[in-house]
Formats: structure tokens, C-alpha cells, sequence
């Protein structure tokens, strides 16, 4: 039954992140919504009211209190970033395919690399970063061959992958250092 519930909650996470991903570019360029920093704003909105519901109804997960400013801070800096990064992948909706906007997002295991490597020196195997190779060629590619190429977008979209992996790596850092 536990295994039935994992499931159904990865499948409620894909189907929103897609909906979410299709409803905004939806808005953006078809329907010619033009805030989306206002998207993101009800993005955020819904993930609070949607944790809280986990938190204090459904009991998913034990409410965790901040036990001290500088604990606030970390929070706050993976936050800020974290709506960064939604920003920028929603500006790059305005002005890019969703399937460009896609294949750019695959080159955050390269930035999680370069991140991991210039922030905390840690090195992976020499395996980790051959099988980047392709995946960085593949979207360079299909950059120089993307019909609806838009270079304000681009960098965007550029600037919200490497907003996400930047959180990655600041979360393992900030959070694994205080309980």
C-alpha cells in the first residue's frame, strides 16, 4: 500500500510539472499573458498552500520549525534562487518552444558539475564528465538548428537551469551543516 502511495505521489508531481510547464507557455504565448513574474508569483503561492496541506492536514511530513536566523537565511538564499529559476524558465517560455525549453534544461547535470567543482571542490570520476559531453553537444546543436530560436530567451532559459543547479548545490552545502 505505501509503495501504491509513493507511485501515485511521483505521478501527482510529473502530471503537475507538466501541466504547470504547458499551462504557462499556454498563457504566454498564446493567449499573450505577458507577466511572468505574476505566474511565478502564484506558482510559489500554490506550492505553499499545497505543502501546508501536506504538512498539517495529510501529515506527509512533520512540520520542521527554523531554529535560528542564520538556519532562516540558508532557507531564504535557496528560496530567492529557487524563484530565480522559475522566473527566468518562465520569461524563456515567453520566447521558446517547450520542447527547446526542455532540451536546454538537460545541461543542469553540467552545471550541477561546474557548481559542485568551483564551489566545494568536490571532483566526480572522469566517467561523470565524458557522458556530459553529449548531452551539452546535443543542445548546442539544437540550438544553432531551433527554427523559433530567440537569444533573450536562450539566455533565460540558460540563466534558469543554471539558477536550479546552483540550488542544488547550495541546498547540499547550507542545509547538511546545521540540523
Amino acid at each position: 500500500m505505501r509503495s501504491l502511495f509513493t507511485i501515485g505521489l511521483i505521478a501527482a508531481w510529473y502530471s503537475s510539472n507538466i501541466g504547470v510547464l504547458l499551462l504557462n507557455k499556454f498563457l504566454l504565448s498564446n493567449y499573450g499573458f505577458k507577466y511572468p513574474i505574476f505566474l511565478t508569483l502564484c506558482h510559489m503561492l500554490a506550492c505553499s498552500l499545497l505543502s501546508y496541506i501536506a504538512i498539517e492536514w495529510l501529515k506527509i511530513a512533520p512540520l520542521q520549525r527554523v531554529r535560528s536566523w542564520l538556519q532562516m537565511l540558508k532557507i531564504s538564499a535557496l528560496g530567492i534562487i529557487f524563484c530565480l529559476s522559475v522566473v527566468g524558465g518562465n520569461i524563456s517560455l515567453r520566447y521558446l518552444p517547450v520542447s527547446f525549453n526542455q532540451a536546454v534544461g538537460a545541461t543542469t547535470p553540467f552545471f550541477t558539475a561546474v557548481f559542485a567543482v568551483v564551489m566545494t571542490a568536490k571532483r566526480e570520476g572522469w566517467l561523470t564528465y565524458v557522458t556530459l559531453i553529449p548531452v551539452v553537444a546535443g543542445v548546442i546543436i539544437a540550438s544553432g538548428g531551433e527554427p523559433l530560436f530567440h537569444l533573450f530567451g536562450f539566455i533565460m532559459c540558460i540563466g534558469a537551469t543554471a539558477a536550479r543547479a546552483l540550488k542544488s548545490v547550495l541546498q547540499g552545502i547550507l542545509l547538511s551543516s546545521e540540523g
